[in-house]
């Protein structure tokens, strides 16, 4: 993706985010020249918090792609000893027909929650006894902790205010049907490095080609802003 695409994409970002009321904490509004300045002293380079912006590395953003901010992110240690900061927090939005393809987790649980605009288009299948896609496997989630049992391929409607929880092994794709979606994703700690397992072998982050400055640093950024 050209950087000046990605910055493209944060400014309607934020015009979509301030619609529904939402506001992006402070560390969100740094330049790069400001987070290389103020990040050492904070946990967010190390977190992982901030701005992600994909396309799988495929080229096809509009196609298969998907925003991201991550608003808060725990410590594996913590989740794995079972006490402390083992929690995390993202907003994403997904554009109308904008595929996440076919993935699961292998520590991470979440929620998935529609928290405005169209309806969010929830794919699932089951695993097979190794964790694996497994195409004619179902399952059964929780929707707004109401237990749902889903065939191999489902797609769920999730309407604005409803969501879905997903365990490791719930293999979903996801998608703004009608519309665009803003979603909330409340979960486990979150390790994008290591815990995306996709059907297909795609990339996590996009391969940026420098033809702007950027206005605000990606996530994918901060290793080489930072060194």
């Amino acid at each position: 993706m050209k950087r000046s695409r990605i910055n493209q994409i944060m400014t309607e970002a934020e015009e979509m985010i301030a619609r529904f009321g939402f506001v992006l904490p402070p560390f969100a509004w740094w330049s790069a020249e400001e987070f290389r300045e103020k990040a050492p002293d904070t946990r967010v380079a190390e977190a992982r918090m901030g701005w992600d912006i994909t396309d799988y590395g495929q080229g096809r953003f509009d196609e298969m792609g998907l925003f991201l901010f991550t608003l808060r992110n725990g410590r594996l240690d913590d989740l794995q000893k079972g006490g402390g900061m083992a929690y995390a927090e993202k907003l994403l939005i997904s554009r109308a027909d904008q595929l996440s393809p076919m993935h699961t987790h292998v520590i991470k649980a979440e929620d998935i929650i529609n928290r405005g605009g169209a309806t969010l288009a929830v794919q699932l299948y089951g695993s097979d006894e190794y964790g694996g896609f497994a195409e004619d496997q179902g399952g059964r989630v929780l929707c707004d902790g109401i237990a749902r049992e889903y065939a191999p391929g489902e797609v769920l409607q999730l309407a604005p205010g409803e969501s879905v929880t997903l365990m490791p092994g719930d293999w979903h794709a996801f998608w703004g049907e009608g519309g665009d979606v803003l979603i909330g994703e409340v979960s486990t700690v979150n390790d994008d490095l290591t815990d995306n397992i996709f059907r297909e072998p795609i990339g996590r982050f996009a391969e940026i080609e420098e033809d702007e400055a950027p206005r605000h640093l990606l996530v994918s950024d901060y290793e080489r802003w930072l060194s």
